[in-house]
């Protein structure tokens, strides 16, 4: 790991139990075991550091929905037919894999922790917190639900409350299971059960994957 890494990865466990605000350039650099000075020779400010963990945060979901073959945004019709081929334990399998990654991926559950943390006393982090984790992936499965729906794959409904409805009880699995590793296996079996359920409720037998 390169000082620069060391920088942003200590930063990140700082920022994820101290807050953004709490934490200062100079915890950061002894954490690392560097000076101020040689801190920034690396990064402008503390704000930097941030921008940049927000960064590769958004590198490391591009790599997950490359690692398991999920079509991009700007695609929609490549995506409704993968989604759409899906049977339900397929789309039971791939729901474990993004729970697991946002659950247990190191990197991914001190920002999390972070971002909850600062949400009530950072605006501007707040914002950041919402759009990765709520406004974004709503926006996409709206659209996504909306076009399958027009194929036939989902019973006609508000492509909106379906999206909802599916990534409501996820989102909350993860604010309640984060940083609990012993309860692991709890959390998949309710997620299994959910997904369960929201296929029986909006897939049509019809053009159920095989």
């Amino acid at each position: 790991m390169t000082t620069k890494e060391r920088i942003i990865d200590e930063a990140l466990t700082l920022f994820s139990v101290k807050g953004f605000k709490g934490t200062s350039v100079k915890n950061i650099a002894d954490a690392v075991g560097i000076k101020d000075s040689s801190l920034y020779k690396h990064f402008k400010s503390k704000r930097e550091i941030f921008d940049t963990i927000v960064a590769k945060v958004g590198e490391k979901m591009q790599a997950l929905s490359e690692n398991v073959g999920i079509p991009t945004e700007e695609n929609l019709e490549e995506a409704v037919a993968y989604y759409g081929k899906l049977s339900e334990k397929q789309l039971q399998e791939l729901s474990k894999k993004i729970f697991l990654f946002y659950l247990e991926d190191d990197f991914m559950s001190r920002f999390w922790r972070m971002a909850n943390m600062e949400q009530y006393q950072n605006s501007e982090i707040s914002e950041i917190f919402r759009k990765i984790y709520m406004e974004d992936s709503i926006v996409y499965q709206s659209r996504l639900f909306e076009e399958m729906i027009k194929q036939g794959y989902f019973f006609a409904s508000s492509p909106e409350v379906i999206a909802m409805n599916f990534y409501t009880p996820i989102f909350f699995l993860l604010s309640k299971y984060n940083n609990r590793p012993k309860e692991r296996e709890e959390a998949l079996l309710i997620l299994k059960r959910q997904v369960s359920e929201f296929y029986r409720i909006y897939r049509k037998n019809g053009k159920t994957g095989k």
